[in-house]
């Protein structure tokens, strides 16, 4: 049996080495320990994800004596779909399973010529933002680099191309798995890879501040916000990370990181919920809250699910609300809600989680007023 080898990711059993965790560094440093060269680990790299080739005896390219050790110490497998459920509107939802038979869940929404796939980053999710059913089914673990970049293999075999946009706003707080999220971003943009944009790969996060700071230094991704209340009181029942990091470490996090690249800035993303945090007043706090920092504000109508204790905002006053922030100046969108009906939509996400946390069953219900 050869020994274990150190890939720069920990070391992994030489026996059976999933190439999916290696970016492409990763993998000529794999190779190079071999004795082979660095290039032979790039055209290992386009072989795995611009080809999606997954038969070593087929990288025609790469030395037969390579080929040979590929077959006896590596593997190329990508998570397993399970079930695929279409949407009338066009989206899709895979439910995945992960090893140890846990499942997750990834949605592509192709829109005219846009294929957004919005990928997972952990099994379940431990934030337990209150409107969110993700949050709801506690949390198992952290994805792995090759099951999260494995969503984007599987998607891009079903295109025949790469999507043109990836969200991680699936299952998960992306920032909580920084590493694996971080390796795989960079595989996405790879141009030996999917060649997705920086600003086409978009990560969202709860507001996770020491790690917002780490990722304006290591990484080039749009950044998200799940932000949904305009004041600590609110938010902190809402979005209870909020306890932790509170707006006043937010808010300066996100100016920082939009000042490393002016060109970026930050995506808002406001739930919308009936009597809760929807009223004019909330519209001009978050107004004053987000002066002087490059901002677009997407409003996201509530999507139900079982146990919820939220309404969904009228579309009147959804609007109002739009229309408050627009004529001061915020760039502001309502979101098309895609995939409710397959439960595909934002905040539904669920998959097959068994919790580790042991939370669910004690976990209190929100006590923020819901207006009826």
């Amino acid at each position: 049996m050869n020994a274990p080898v150190d890939t720069g990711f920990g070391s992994v059993p030489a026996e059976r080495i999933e190439l999916l965790d290696l970016d492409r560094p990763g993998l000529e440093r794999l190779v190079l320990g071999w004795g082979f060269k660095a290039f032979h680990g790039r055209n290992l790299f386009k072989w795995i994800h611009k080809h999606g080739v997954t038969d070593f005896t087929a990288m025609t390219d790469l030395p037969i004596a390579l080929r040979e050790r590929l077959a006896a110490s590596g593997r190329v497998a990508p998570p397993r779909v399970t079930r695929q459920l279409p949407s009338s509107d066009g989206t899709i939802k895979w439910l995945i399973e992960v090893e140890g038979g846990q499942h997750i869940e990834t949605v592509l929404i192709p829109e005219n010529d846009r294929r957004t796939l919005c990928i997972s980053s952990q099994v379940g999710c431990a934030l337990e933002c209150a409107f969110c059913a993700t949050g709801r089914q506690g949390f198992n673990r952290n994805l792995r680099v090759s099951e999260i970049i494995g969503q984007v293999w599987l998607a891009t075999r079903h295109l025949g191309a790469p999507p043109s946009n990836i969200v991680l706003m699936g299952m998960g707080e992306p920032l909580a798995n920084f590493d694996a999220v971080v390796t795989a971003t960079a595989m996405m943009q790879d141009d030996l890879g999917y060649m997705v944009s920086r600003h086409r790969v978009t990560l969202s996060t709860s507001g996770l501040v020491p790690q917002i700071h780490r990722l304006r230094e290591v990484a080039d991704v749009a950044l998200a916000v799940s932000l949904h209340a305009p004041n600590d009181r609110l938010r902190d029942e809402l979005v209870p990370i909020n306890r932790k990091y509170p707006l006043a470490e937010l808010i300066p996090a996100c100016r920082a990181y939009v000042a490393a690249d002016k060109r970026r800035r930050i995506t808002w993303e406001y739930v919308m919920l009936d009597g809760v945090n929807d009223r004019l007043e909330h519209a001009k706090q978050l107004i004053r809250l987000l002066e002087g920092t490059p901002s677009k504000v997407n409003l996201i109508p509530f999507n139900p699910f079982p146990g919820s204790d939220f309404q969904t905002s009228p579309p009147e006053r959804v609007e109002a609300f739009r229309f408050r922030l627009i004529r001061s100046g915020i760039v502001t969108t309502t979101r098309k809600t895609r995939g409710d009906e397959i439960a595909a939509a934002c905040g539904q996400l669920v998959g097959r989680v068994l919790d580790r946390t042991r939370r669910s069953a004690s976990r209190p219900a929100p006590t923020v007023g819901v207006h009826r």
